[in-house]
């Protein structure tokens, strides 16, 4: 599956070149849905979605477009059944990044490793995920949609390329692959130019919630339906993602006890630790060729400005990933010594908007590792400085891969303890994935 040129390169631990090189396992081949379909340049993505909206450009104006969306309430339809189905092509769209051919975009995408900020990427596709979603859900007599859509939850994103080039175009591919009442899930292709053919880079799951103009409410979108048996697998694979996302949300660590395996695993950890020189229990020592986990943190903090608002002039969803995957990859890069490569992104789920003028605090914690597998959560929150009070907005799981066997993170308290045995369940659904 690796390019030519990625042969070229000095090689990685077989452990790290078997991660890369693998596809996705168990994701359905979608059908070839291209034929009709005129690519958007990644430029004109974000001003398609103000034009849906009525969104203006100017900051000044956001009060007066936002009560403008007002009118729109009647619009909105009062049942599901009342909107006409979609098929899967009717929301399916290609979107080209011309790295290759428009060199002058180059800089944006651009790192100090000579290859494409992930960061980047990870804000076309929370762009492209939206624009999908109001093209499943755009009525022809309606110039404007009363919908506001927003992401609600990035499932998982896999790679399976370890570099993404600067200099070859990329193009991404999606539709809407399952919907609820007022959610749509979406499934997000991304492939790179390599000697004339494009090879896959990473697939991407989004799931997006419609709600109304003032974006208070839950609003009905168009069904679903199915023209093949491929795209009634597609569908019902979207409904087992559901039901897992629930199942997983309900064994959560804030709400449930560890497992007797996972208890055994902490106490393990405990009596490894202890000094042995002493009869203590608060007598802790570390083992060797480990890191104890208070001391494998990062934290940052982002002023939130108007120039990175999104069409409802909150900020941006990809903007909130990028600078959190920023920091997830300072974390893992400095934990592990050595530059780390990002395997998956899995289960973001966004708990509330951020304001513009909002103070972001981004802590970034190395919670579990494994051989060359650094898992790193990203906890971000606002802090409002009238009432003094931080409430969280995200929390970012990232799976890095680093080219050489790095130390074994260690927690000391309970708390810690639960941070570890979430990040090895992370980790271990990852990769089941891959």
């Amino acid at each position: 599956m690796l390019a030519t040129r990625l042969c070229t390169m000095r090689k990685l631990p077989s452990l790290l070149a078997r991660t890369l090189t693998s596809g996705t396992s168990g994701s359905s081949v979608l059908p070839d849905m291209s034929e009709g379909h005129l690519p958007i340049h990644v430029n004109n993505v974000r001003s398609r979605l103000r034009d849906i909206v009525g969104a203006s450009t100017n900051w000044r104006d956001h009060v007066q477009a936002m009560q403008e969306r007002k009118a729109l309430h009647t619009l909105l339809a009062k049942r599901q059944e009342d909107l006409p189905p979609r098929r899967m092509k009717d929301s399916y769209l290609e979107v080209i990044l011309p790295l290759g051919s428009q060199p002058e975009i180059r800089e944006k995408y651009l790192n100090v490793h000579n290859s494409v900020r992930f960061g980047r990427i990870l804000e076309d596709l929370d762009s492209l995920g939206v624009l999908i979603c109001y093209t499943h859900t755009k009525q022809e007599m309606q110039p404007r949609s009363p919908l506001s859509i927003v992401t609600a939850l990035v499932d998982k994103i896999n790679l399976c390329k370890k570099i993404i080039y600067p200099d070859c175009d990329i193009k991404f591919t999606g539709n809407v692959s399952w919907v609820g009442k007022t959610s749509m899930e979406v499934k997000m292709h991304m492939l790179q130019l390599h000697d004339g053919d494009y090879s896959p880079v990473l697939d991407a799951t989004f799931v997006m919630v419609a709600r109304d103009p003032e974006n208070k409410r839950p609003a009905f979108v168009n069904p679903l339906v199915s023209e093949t048996p491929e795209e009634e697998e597609i569908i019902k694979q979207g409904e087992l993602n559901k039901l897992k996302r629930i199942d997983f949300s309900t064994a959560s660590l804030l709400k449930m006890a560890p497992t007797a395996e996972e208890r055994n695993i902490i106490h393990d950890i405990f009596l490894n630790t202890l000094d042995t020189r002493t009869v203590s229990f608060r007598s802790r020592k570390l083992p060797p060729n480990s890191v104890w986990m208070e001391d494998a943190k990062l934290k940052g903090l982002q002023i939130c400005h108007p120039q990175e608002r999104n069409i409802f002039n909150r900020i941006f969803g990809g903007f909130l990933m990028r600078k959190a995957f920023e920091l997830g990859w300072a974390n893992a890069c400095s934990y592990g010594g050595s530059r780390p490569f990002i395997v998956s992104v899995d289960d973001i789920m966004f708990q509330r908007p951020v304001e513009v003028g909002s103070l972001l605090l981004l802590s970034g914690q190395v919670c579990y590792t494994e051989k060359n597998y650094i898992q790193v959560r990203v906890h971000s929150e606002v802090y409002d400085a009238d009432t003094r009070e931080h409430q969280t907005t995200n929390i970012f799981h990232f799976t890095f891969i680093s080219e050489n066997e790095v130390p074994r993170v260690v927690p000391k308290t309970y708390g810690e303890s639960m941070l570890y045995l979430d990040g090895k369940r992370h980790f271990a659904a990852t990769m089941k994935e891959i």
